[in-house]
């Protein structure tokens, strides 16, 4: 895959975590990175700065120490609100400003926000254009393809972006109707992709090297953007990278790995967490990692009641221990899926 240019940036791989509540934090996105992916987008942040004093907000906002170029998602419906918390997030590090226009989340939609912006494409333009204007870093966009099926405006949005100065679009093949149901559409990204000049991502089940080589095929897409394949699976960029630099399959990962990788991930969510929180946090990505491993449903019942870092961990290393065991008694389970 070929770099991709955003603004002053290049995105090596064209390969982008998306940025997804609740996940891509700042460990998840350190992670990713390090596993190959190409830029890494941090999770939503509300436009409504008076907001921002909560303990959520302020751990979104964290980006020391993140690889650069940080791009930084901001989700809201007003034009000002959206350029003035641009500007805030430039002060406080980004180098990207993302603009949400694809969650289809109701708490994001009931607030105009997210994907409920498509409805309105004059509050877009106008949003796109005070964004663009507030701040001296590329402003980039993710939308999905329309509102419903019947409302497939995504090409329509996709040109005023283009006319409004936003340096790299992001679409996820589904309207916001969709939620995640159903499989994702690339023959919109398609149209998207040939109307446009400046770069275009597409996003929406690419949970394999294969699929996304499919992907790229069938819309022309500079880059893509990886999801919820990413959860669990971080290695998923590197997978990727291999499959579309080499044309060959990289080995799933050995077990080992896999049980360094987690606990590398659980250290760092304590870390950056403190224990009680970073202890509840943990508990999803565990989920995540294990959820193709044989007992993991078991093991995930008494690992969710634990309630403190060392106890997580200690348990983590258990239950790669009998995997071990079982590999070593030729069950044949000790690959990741």
């Amino acid at each position: 895959m070929s770099a991709v240019r955003i603004g002053p940036y290049t995105v090596h791989n064209g390969l982008i975590l998306a940025p997804m509540a609740g996940v891509t934090d700042q460990p998840f996105r350190q992670l990713c990175r390090r596993l190959g992916a190409g830029l890494v987008v941090s999770e939503m942040v509300t436009s409504d700065m008076s907001l921002w004093n909560s303990r959520k907000s302020r751990l979104r906002m964290i980006h020391e120490g993140d690889p650069e170029p940080r791009s930084v998602q901001i989700a809201g419906g007003d034009a000002q609100m959206l350029a003035q918390a641009a500007r805030a997030n430039v002060e406080l590090g980004a180098q990207i400003i993302d603009i949400n226009m694809g969650c289809p989340a109701k708490k994001v939609c009931n607030k105009a926000a997210g994907s409920a912006l498509l409805k309105d494409e004059a509050l877009v333009e106008e949003i796109l254009q005070a964004v663009v204007a507030a701040v001296d870093v590329p402003v980039t966009l993710k939308i999905r393809t329309g509102w419903d099926r019947d409302n497939k405006n995504g090409l329509t949005v996709a040109k005023i972006a283009e006319q409004a100065g936003i340096s790299a679009l992001a679409v996820h093949g589904r309207t916001r109707a969709d939620l995640y149901t159903g499989e994702a559409e690339y023959d919109t990204i398609a149209a998207i992709k040939q109307a446009v000049s400046m770069p275009v991502f597409a996003n929406g089940d690419i949970d394999s090297p294969e699929k996304a080589r499919h992907v790229l095929h069938a819309t022309g897409a500079d880059g893509l953007l990886i999801g919820r394949a990413a959860q669990g699976r971080p290695w998923i960029f590197r997978e990727i990278e291999h499959f579309m630099r080499t044309g060959q399959i990289l080995p799933a990962p050995q077990l080992l790995e896999v049980e360094r990788i987690l606990l590398e991930h659980l250290a760092a969510l304590h870390a950056f967490y403190g224990d009680v929180m970073g202890v509840r946090i943990a508990r999803k990505h565990v989920g995540w990692y294990l959820a193709t491993l044989p007992g993991a449903k078991e093991f995930r019942a008494h690992f969710n009641r634990l309630d403190d870092t060392e106890a997580q961990c200690a348990n983590v290393r258990e239950f790669f221990a009998e995997r071990y065991k079982s590999l070593a008694t030729g069950d044949g389970e000790g690959v990741a899926a």
